[in-house]
Order: C-alpha cells, then sequence, then structure tokens
C-alpha cells in the first residue's frame, strides 16, 4: 500500500515537472516571439520569426504572426517605392519646369533691356516666349492628367467602341507626318467593324501616344504599323516598329512613373517620364491590359488588349 502511494505521488510529482517544463518552453516561446516581433516592426527588417516548439497553438501562432509580418513587409516595400517616385516626380517637375521658364526670363529680359529692338527681333523673342509658355502648360497639365488618373478622378464611361474605326483615324491623322519622313507605314485593319468594351476617348489617347513613340523611336526602322488581331473574347491592337527598341532590362520597367532613362520611350513628355505611365493607367481604365515586346532592330510591339464585344 505504502509502495501504492510512493509510486502515485511519484508520477504526480513527474507530471508537474513536465508541465512546468512545458510552461518555460511556452514563456520562453513566447518571450521570444515577442522581442523579434519588436525588432523586426522597429527596425524595419524583412526577416521571419522562427521557433522550434511542439506546441500547436504557438506553431499556429507563428504562422499567422509570419503572413501578417509579410503583408506589412510588401506594404511598406510598396510605401517606400511610392515615396521613391514621388522625391523623383518632384525633381523631374522642378527640372521640366525651370528649363523652358528661364528661356521665358531671359527672353523678357533682352525685351526689357534692349533698347530700339526692331519689330521683327521683337517678334521672334514673343513667340519663344509664346512656345515655351505653352510646353510648360503641356508639362503641367501632364502630371495634372496622371494625378487624376491615380485618384480615380476621371470620366472614361465604359461602352461598346469601334476599335477599327478608332485605329483607322488615328493612323489617318498621323499619315501626313509618316510620309513627310519617308517611313512605310503597315496597316492590317479588319475591313469589317470589330467592338470592343472601351472608351473612344481613352484609345484615342493611348493610341496617339503609341504612334508618337513609335515615330519618334522608330524612325530608323523606316517602317511603323499597326494590326488588329482577335478571337471570341478579345481584341489585341499592336502598334509596332523596327526601329533600335527597348533592352530587355528596361522592358518590364517602362511603365513605372518617373522612369526615365536616357534610352527610354518614357520622355516622350519632355522627359516627365510620364507618357507610358499614362498610357497604361487608360488602358486599364478599360478594363484592359498592355504589354511590350521588343528585339532591337527587328521589331517593337506595344500591344494592347480590350475584351471583344460581339455585334
Amino acid at each position: 500500500m505504502i509502495f501504492l502511494l510512493l509510486l502515485i505521488i511519484v508520477l504526480l510529482i513527474g507530471i508537474l515537472i513536465f508541465q512546468w517544463k512545458i510552461k518555460k518552453e511556452q514563456e520562453r516561446a513566447i518571450q521570444y516571439i515577442h522581442r523579434k516581433l519588436h525588432v523586426i516592426v522597429n527596425e524595419q527588417t524583412y526577416e521571419k520569426i522562427l521557433v522550434t516548439t511542439t506546441n500547436s497553438e504557438i506553431q499556429q501562432l507563428l504562422i499567422t504572426l509570419n503572413t501578417l509580418l509579410d503583408q506589412h513587409q510588401k506594404i511598406q516595400a510598396t510605401h517606400r517605392k511610392m515615396e521613391n517616385s514621388m522625391k523623383k516626380m518632384l525633381a523631374n517637375i522642378s527640372h521640366d519646369l525651370k528649363t523652358p521658364l528661364t528661356v521665358v526670363l531671359g527672353y523678357i529680359e533682352m525685351l526689357q533691356l534692349q533698347n530700339g529692338i526692331s519689330d521683327e527681333e521683337q517678334q521672334r523673342l514673343l513667340t519663344g516666349v509664346h512656345a515655351k509658355t505653352l510646353e510648360v502648360l503641356k508639362i503641367i497639365h501632364t502630371f495634372f492628367d496622371l494625378a487624376k488618373l491615380e485618384a480615380g478622378d476621371t470620366d472614361y464611361p465604359i461602352t461598346k467602341i469601334n476599335v477599327s474605326e478608332i485605329c483607322r483615324k488615328n493612323v489617318l491623322s498621323f499619315y501626313d507626318l509618316v510620309t513627310s519622313l519617308g517611313l512605310d507605314i503597315k496597316i492590317d485593319i479588319p475591313e469589317s467593324s470589330i467592338y470592343a468594351l472601351g472608351n473612344e476617348e481613352a484609345l484615342n489617347r493611348v493610341l496617339n501616344n503609341l504612334l508618337s513613340n513609335a515615330i519618334a523611336y522608330g524612325a530608323d526602322g523606316n517602317v511603323i504599323g499597326i494590326t488588329i488581331r482577335n478571337d471570341e473574347a478579345n481584341i489585341d491592337i499592336d502598334v509596332w516598329d523596327c526601329g533600335k527598341g527597348i533592352d530587355e532590362y528596361h522592358i518590364d520597367r517602362v511603365f513605372e512613373r518617373m522612369y526615365t532613362l536616357e534610352d527610354s520611350r518614357n520622355k516622350s513628355f519632355q522627359g516627365s517620364g510620364l507618357g507610358l505611365t499614362i498610357t497604361k493607367r487608360l488602358v486599364e481604365i478599360m478594363n484592359g491590359s498592355i504589354r511590350l515586346s521588343s528585339i532591337p532592330y527587328e521589331k517593337t510591339i506595344f500591344t494592347i488588349s480590350l475584351k471583344r464585344m460581339m455585334y
């Protein structure tokens, strides 16, 4: 009887010691998790919390915490990217406005300081002031357009649009410029009307920008073109040229806001780096997508994809 009681006491003591060890392990794990979480959040590192434990509840807690940390770190990265983009935007705005405004100031000072200036010279200076003032307004409007697009403060109602007709009109508007530059233009637009879900004004702006880029940056290939392809679900519009193209390194970044490398096509707005960004936003407003493929001096293609609508 006494042996049985001793055995029970020993078992109880063993259970208590086991529970005490488990409790201590949990306390150490929780303390470590707290310290590590504090360090990760305060120092904004990209670490994860790793703890070796057999406790299923702590394991679930770690999974949830690491998921939250991953989301938090992604938000931080996005925030830093946007912050850097805004800083670059402000620097570009300052640079883009400073150059034409300096020229305007120079013209005005010449008009003020020069005595006996001829009417012809005065008219030349005033023409220069007018041209540079228009340039400043164009830059301001470009930044304003992007701000409205990103804020969702735009009115582009989505309706049924005739893609074939819109493409023909845009090609026709560039025809005189293309021929004057001695470029060939290849047009592959179906004679029958093809309809998509979109907005005519937005698509006009997109095509205008892409065709302008093709002429400005692909003229050394001596040919530009526009092609419409479609299946039962989508309509693809290819605007292409055979010029110097865009290096593979830049392809994934040319649509980013303020991305302005020396040979980037995103310098279409006086170096503001917003031309292709605005194009991408307009396509997205139409619930479409835009992609780029480029083989330098072979073919560079901007492809707009829109949802097809049947008759």
